[in-house]
């Protein structure tokens, strides 16, 4: 393992426990030439999908696409990171719980903006309006309209 400071090759495992999910290896490391202490994970290698992109094209899954969405969506909002970690992990087990070779993107955005709505009504709409393209004004009223409804009716 590379250290992530001086990047010596050369370290020590001084604590191993597995994750609080147990689908990983946590690890501590101290790097026997500079002696700072780093954290790595071991997890099973799990076969990902292809997704199949709006225009047809094909890409193997990133888990950091949705990160990254999400934290755009997000920003400035009262959204730790942590919630945010969960959700990607969440739709990652869900992607490959398919077993799917290949998933098409619209099913992973419908994934996202069904974490969202519950999590934070702007993130919601933040991210909508950019997955959903809205075209004017018109389209994100009517949006928010259904998000304002949807929450307003009583559950029986």
């Amino acid at each position: 393992m590379k250290c992530p400071f001086c990047e010596s090759q050369e370290d020590k495992v001084i604590d191993s426990r597995v994750s609080r999910e147990g689908n990983a290896i946590r690890r501590r490391r101290e790097c026997l030439k500079c002696s700072k202490r780093f954290t790595s994970y071991e997890r099973v290698e799990e076969l990902t999908p292809m997704v199949i992109k709006k225009d047809g094209r094909r890409e193997p899954f990133d888990n950091g696409k949705i990160r990254s969405g999400l934290l755009i969506a997000c920003k400035k909002r009262p959204v730790g990171t942590d919630r945010i970690d969960w959700i990607v992990e969440s739709i990652e087990k869900k992607v490959v719980g398919l077993g799917e070779k290949e998933i098409p993107s619209a099913w992973i955005g419908e994934e996202i903006m069904s974490e969202l709505k519950e999590l934070d009504k702007v993130a919601y709409v933040r991210f909508a309006s950019v997955y959903r393209q809205f075209k004017d004004i018109n389209d994100l009223m009517d949006e928010v309209k259904t998000l304002f409804d949807h929450r307003e009716r009583p559950t029986n």
